[in-house]
């Protein structure tokens, strides 16, 4: 994936590259964004709808690992 390639000190997702959008800026601190929702789908290839969201929740989304902990877009309808 190009982005993991231009900036390869970024903290990643393993196996959801195909949910990276972007990479975010704050404060001069850099970290890649993922569409939550292709994070979903990917899950869901593997488990139902509601248990993907709740191995998100817990598991994905409430993870800190420092300044660069990737993030999250939820797309509005």
């Amino acid at each position: 994936m190009k982005i993991k390639d231009e900036y390869p000190d970024l903290l990643t997702l393993d196996g959801f590259d195909e949910a990276i959008i972007g990479v975010v800026e704050r404060i001069g601190i850099q970290a890649i964004c993922y569409d939550t929702q292709k994070i979903i789908d990917i899950l869901k290839r593997d488990m139902d709808e509601d248990m993907a969201w709740l191995w998100f929740d817990i598991n994905i989304a409430k993870a800190w690992v420092g300044e660069s902990t990737p993030f999250f877009l939820h797309r509005g309808t």
